[in-house]
């Protein structure tokens, strides 16, 4: 069947997927997925690190270009191989279904654990918006869970069109932050030097790596537009306008934020802030700004978890319809949703919720974020060597320096992150050689 009908035939295995989705929806999805609860938290974190107003920026801007030169990368693959599977798929084609089986189960248990992370957090801003859900966080967390599956398992149109509406109003509500931050006149604390942190002091290069750490992972999530490949009614056109477009859309709203959390409190208060947003939205808003700054974070953390919930059933549609996973996880409803693929998701993801180790979790599924990148560039150097004739619609700038830059720089990340945290990334290590070895026996079932 032509790429260009509009309904897809998943394979012997599946079902079929609706080519009805374009650039408005891709860079809903991507901004939707990226923009959580951590540009509300991490700009305190950031500040603390650098110091001063200018460097403070500086880290955001260069973070948002690491993110655009991976984006320039991932968009190759994504024109070059439109199939729903996101990193598997990738990885798969350059390195085999061995390799690709263990691209997809660490892409689908990181997003996983995300979503479950980000359902806590949540029901803990609804416990915070309504006290009487105070000792019902985990109830809360698996309703609202429950309810955006619903939306979803019913079809993607009804899910792409909550995406838009969501990512909408948490545009709004950032730009409603941002204007109130800048209508507080500039205080007292504007004519005082900020205070050197003590990370600060043991040099700027140490300092900038942690920062440039905390951006990269607030950045995490700009490539949501590929898993939607085949669902895109043009994608060689489309892919690239909407990866490439989360990212800008990213940088400026990222940028824009923290200018105002700098002239609404000033870089001393800023970096002493465990929840800059919120402050700035006290000082903004003054008694209401409680209130606004809950709602603002749980329309964030809702278009958080509808993009995941998207995003993550093509994940094992992929696997499935290779043969690598039950045929089951291959077939769709008559809305276009990978049904089953959503319900497992669903489940694993409240059975984190309930298990009360998501810090552990998180901890492990930080390996896991960066790996996925180290596959996904790879399969870009690969690829080129391997099938130089494969159509590239859109190819990299600057190859093969963009994508070497940016694989050396995720290399990097796992080996710090792996050195940081030792005893998780040991675990995640164990989990991943695991997968490895039960490829053999799922490869070899699944024929040629």
């Amino acid at each position: 069947m032509s790429l260009s009908a509009e309904v897809i035939q998943a394979g012997p295995r599946g079902g079929r997927l609706l080519r009805i989705l374009g650039v408005g929806f891709g860079i809903a999805v991507g901004v939707g997925a990226t923009i959580g609860a951590g540009i509300l938290r991490t700009p305190g974190q950031v500040a603390g690190y650098m110091g001063t107003a200018e460097l403070c920026l500086a880290i955001w801007l260069i973070g948002g270009l690491y993110a655009l030169l991976c984006a320039n990368s991932v968009v190759e693959l994504a024109t070059m191989l439109p199939r729903a599977g996101g990193w598997y798929v990738y990885a798969e084609r350059a390195f085999g279904k061995r390799i690709g089986f263990v691209a997809g189960c660490c892409d689908w248990m990181n997003q996983t654990v995300g979503v479950a992370f980000v359902s806590v957090a949540l029901g803990e801003f609804l416990a915070e918006l309504f006290p009487g859900l105070k000792l019902q966080v985990t109830p809360a967390a698996i309703g609202a869970l429950s309810v955006l599956g619903l939306l979803n398992l019913i079809g993607l149109k009804v899910g792409s069109r909550t995406q838009n509406l969501t990512s909408l109003l948490k545009a709004l509500a950032l730009v409603a932050l941002v204007i109130g931050c800048f209508l507080i006149p500039t205080g007292e604390h504007s004519a005082h030097p900020a205070v050197t942190p003590a990370m600060h002091r043991s040099g700027l290069l140490l300092s900038s790596i942690l920062a440039f750490q905390a951006v990269v992972v607030t950045y995490d999530a700009w490539y949501t537009p590929m898993y939607f490949a085949e669902e895109d009614e043009n994608p060689t056109a489309d892919l690239p306008r909407s990866m490439l477009g989360t990212v800008l859309s990213c940088m400026a709203i990222f940028l824009l934020i923290n200018v105002a959390l700098i002239h609404a409190l000033g870089m001393e208060q800023l970096q002493s802030a465990k929840a800059p947003a919120g402050q700035a939205a006290m000082v903004a808003f003054g008694s209401y700004g409680r209130q606004i700054i809950q709602i603002i974070s749980i329309v964030t953390v809702i278009s958080c978890i509808n993009a995941t919930l998207l995003s993550a059933p093509r994940v094992l549609y992929g696997m499935a319809r290779d043969g690598l996973l039950p045929s089951a996880l291959a077939g769709t409803n008559q809305g276009g949703t990978p049904g089953w693929a959503l319900s497992v998701g669903l489940a694993v993801s409240s059975a984190f919720i309930l298990s009360g180790t998501l810090e552990t979790l998180i901890a492990i599924d930080s390996v896991l974020i960066v790996s996925v990148y180290v596959f996904g560039f790879s399969s870009v150097l690969k690829l080129r060597q391997q099938e130089p004739r494969l159509p590239r619609p859109y190819k990299a700038w600057w190859y093969p320096w963009s994508t070497l830059c940016v694989l050396a720089i995720s290399l990097a990340f796992l080996f710090g992150t792996v050195i940081g945290d030792l005893s998780h990334s040991l675990v995640t290590i164990i989990l991943i050689l695991l997968s490895y070895l039960a490829s053999r026996r799922l490869v070899a079932g699944s024929g040629p």
